[in-house]
Formats: structure tokens, C-alpha cells, sequence
């Protein structure tokens, strides 16, 4: 395979169990290092997965999408900052995120500003009542993101390159709704291949039920990595 100087795959563990969870971890092995734990897997073990994937030199991004009063939101964060978690979602609201810079203090806990969900359409638009376009609303927080001192945004693959022209180099991108050509969407509706998102400047992939699902999680993720390699060499 060709090298890639940091493996972008971030694998979602949307599961029932703490139990299937390490299942899968143990499956991928030394293929994947970075693991998102979502609300689903949070509500049924709450931080036990998480001690037991850092205990076993595996990055954490805590995917909790943390809205609530400001001085809350502070607090919570300031207690997942002490944990060792890499990443840690956050409303892209300004007074919501500007809490969670302060709660985060010195610690190396990195903050990721939601900006729109891959699953949000026009209609969704419509039902929160904004009158905007979903791409208006997704540069509008990534810019208010950078101005509240947040380390990261997470935005669809489709508005990476968009994002990428307006935030400073450093912002790390996630993006989830990344799926190879042929897989299914899910309730994902804004989507693009792996190779897509990678050129457009997303630097982390969260990618779940093509790898979790697969027969062989290993080998698809190592597939995937191919694809990638193959898609960008010469690139970036």
C-alpha cells in the first residue's frame, strides 16, 4: 500500500454495547487508531469505552455535539479535558463554544464546532427556520468557529473545499458522511467518496458502518487507505 504520513481514518463505533466495541477494536487491530465515540455507545457505558481505548494507545474523539447553558458546557468540558481525549464536539454556537475554550484551559483537548449535520437538507433548513442556504449557514459558523478560538470544525465533505478557502491552515476538519463510490448513504444525505474529501482538505474521516459492517473491518479499512493513497498521491 501506498505510505500515507497519517492514517485519516477515524472509525465510528456506533454500537449498543461496550462489549461490541472492543469487539470491533480488537478486529481492526493495528489498522485503525482512532475511534469515535458517539452518543448511542456513550449512553449505554459512558466513559468505560473510552478508559479502555486510551488505555490501549488509541485516540478518542468524544462526539457528544455539547449544547447547553454556557457555564455547563464549561464545566463538562473542563472534566472530559482531564481524561486524555483527543477531540470533542461542540455546538457552533458563539457563546457555546466560547464557554468550551475557557472550560478546556490548557489542557491538549481539542474542540471541534459542529457546524451543519450531514443528514440536514433544505427542508431541514426550512423546519429551524432559517431562510439561508446549508452552505451559507456551514461558512458562517466555521468563520465564528476560528474567531472563538476553536481547534477544528466538522462539516460534510461536500463543503471542505469551501471551508478550506476561508480558515486558517492549522483548523483541522473532520468530516464525517464519507462513504466509497457504490456504498450505501444511510440517512446521510450530504456525502462524498473518501478521495473526494481528502483533496478538498478534510484531514480526518469518520467513517463507520462501511468499515464496522463489513465482513472483514481490517481489511476494509485498509481498502479504504488504498483508496486514498491511490486517489491522492502527488496531491497534497
Amino acid at each position: 500500500m501506498k505510505a500515507i504520513a497519517v492514517n485519516p481514518i477515524i472509525v465510528a463505533l456506533d454500537v449498543e454495547s461496550a462489549a461490541e466495541a472492543r469487539d470491533l477494536v480488537t478486529r481492526l487491530g493495528s489498522h485503525v487508531d482512532f475511534y469515535k465515540v458517539g452518543l448511542e455507545l456513550y449512553a449505554a457505558s459512558g466513559m468505560e469505552v473510552v478508559r479502555d481505548l486510551l488505555a490501549q494507545g488509541k485516540e478518542v474523539f468524544l462526539d457528544l455535539k455539547f449544547y447547553d447553558i454556557p457555564e455547563t458546557v464549561k464545566r463538562a468540558v473542563a472534566q472530559v479535558a482531564k481524561t486524555g481525549v483527543r477531540f470533542l464536539t461542540i455546538h457552533g454556537s458563539a457563546s457555546i463554544m466560547r464557554a468550551a475554550v475557557e472550560g478546556r484551559g490548557s489542557s491538549s483537548l481539542q474542540l471541534l464546532a459542529v457546524t451543519v449535520l450531514t443528514s440536514f437538507g433544505p427542508e431541514d433548513m426550512k423546519d429551524i427556520g432559517s431562510d439561508c442556504e446549508i452552505a451559507e449557514l456551514v461558512e458562517r459558523r466555521a468563520r465564528k468557529a476560528v474567531e472563538c478560538g476553536m481547534d477544528g470544525l466538522v462539516a460534510s465533505p461536500l463543503d471542505a473545499a469551501a471551508i478550506r478557502r476561508i480558515v486558517p491552515q492549522e483548523t483541522i476538519l473532520v468530516t464525517p458522511g464519507v462513504r466509497s463510490a457504490g456504498s450505501a448513504k444511510g440517512d446521510q444525505k450530504r456525502v462524498a467518496t473518501p478521495a473526494e474529501a481528502m483533496r478538498d482538505g478534510a484531514n480526518y474521516l469518520v467513517i463507520g458502518r462501511q468499515i464496522t459492517r463489513a465482513a472483514d473491518p481490517a481489511e476494509e479499512a485498509e481498502r479504504v487507505l488504498e483508496e486514498i493513497a491511490g486517489a491522492t498521491a502527488g496531491v497534497r
